[in-house]
């Protein structure tokens, strides 16, 4: 499964924002995800990525669905930065 990270906003900045997005992605867009499926999150036109926001919505499809979580589009200093910091 492909996801949009874009279409949670260009500037993803908090903890609890990051806890809300995905939450809205559990309800809305992860419905159809199989468990252990691989997740491809895409982060095209995202223009600032805090670690806090990746790290609870990373670590929210990690945990809840077993799903490898795999990153496109990282070439943004920022989202490169965080992605680093979170997935190590």
């Amino acid at each position: 499964m492909e996801i949009k990270v874009r279409n949670f906003g260009d500037v993803l900045m908090s903890r609890p924002t990051g806890r809300e997005d995905f939450l809205k992605a559990k309800a809305y867009v992860f419905k159809e995800i199989e468990t252990g499926e691989i997740v491809v999150l895409d982060f095209d036109k995202v223009k600032v990525l805090a670690p806090s926001w990746a790290d609870e919505f990373i670590t929210g499809i990690q945990q809840d669905y077993g799903s490898e979580v795999q990153c496109i589009n990282t070439e943004n200093p920022s989202v490169k930065a965080s992605l680093r910091t979170v997935m190590g």
